[in-house]
């Protein structure tokens, strides 16, 4: 994982948001495209063919710092493989990065009976961040999956916080969470992740009795799938996590 810290004179035009998990989309030059940033999208998308503007991707602000006007991202790199990972990868002090919002929908309730976070790395920051924005009294579980040790990040939560790593292909998820203790009272949960993996904690959610108002529940991405293709598929009913 790869964390670009950004800022500069284009932060001015940034407007943050309350939500713990608020993402940007990001907008990336086409492999063998002239395209240089800053781009004028209103322009491109105007003159140019689609297969030639620039690549989308979502991700999650690690923080907004608006005193000293910079914001963090999280990249999980895999080599040479997608768009985002090596741009992250190869960036440098003075590259421009693209990029609209902040979106969200997600910040801890204070009043809430206990907290429950889970979701693997790509739901990281979204944890953290909210894990760092619960009051010092909070009491909860979270669990997060990381594909290997290596992945495992000193992460800052209220001592009544039971944080819980588990490594990929050892343990789900959804197992994690059904053997470990569930406190009495109403739980507010964010659950984000890997689609399927999520479909399986909708099951143990529904099995909890947990009511939806108080169930932050999404796909962050699917296995074998581009975002593009994801992002398509929210509209069909494999890509559904909530009825």
């Amino acid at each position: 994982m790869i964390r670009v810290v950004a800022g500069g004179e284009g932060f001015a035009s940034f407007t943050s948001n309350e939500f713990s998990d608020r993402y940007a989309k990001l907008f990336f030059a086409p492999s063998g495209s002239s395209l240089v940033p800053p781009f004028d999208l209103a322009e491109i998308r105007a003159t140019l063919p689609q297969d030639q503007w620039p690549v989308v991707r979502t991700y999650t602000l690690r923080w907004v710092d608006i005193h000293t006007q910079r914001l963090a991202i999280d990249f999980v790199v895999h080599g040479d493989e997608g768009v985002a990972g090596p741009w992250a990868a190869s960036a440098r002090p003075g590259d421009l990065l693209v990029l609209s919002g902040p979106g969200g929908g997600y910040a801890p309730d204070p009043n809430a009976d206990w907290h429950l976070f889970i979701g693997d790395e790509s739901a990281l920051p979204a944890i953290a961040a909210g894990l760092e924005a619960l009051d010092p009294a909070a009491t909860g579980l979270a669990i997060i999956e990381v594909s290997d040790a290596d992945g495992i990040q000193q992460v800052t939560a209220p001592a009544g916080i039971t944080l819980r790593w588990i490594i990929t292909g050892e343990q789900t998820l959804s197992g994690a969470l059904v053997e470990s203790p569930w406190p009495a009272g109403e739980p507010h949960v964010f659950a984000h992740g890997e689609r399927e993996a999520m479909k399986e904690l909708r099951a143990v959610f529904s099995e909890r009795g947990v009511d939806r108002a108080r169930l932050s529940l999404s796909g962050y991405w699917a296995r074998g799938r581009t975002e593009d293709r994801f992002q398509a598929e929210k509209r069909e009913p494999i890509g559904r996590i909530l009825d």
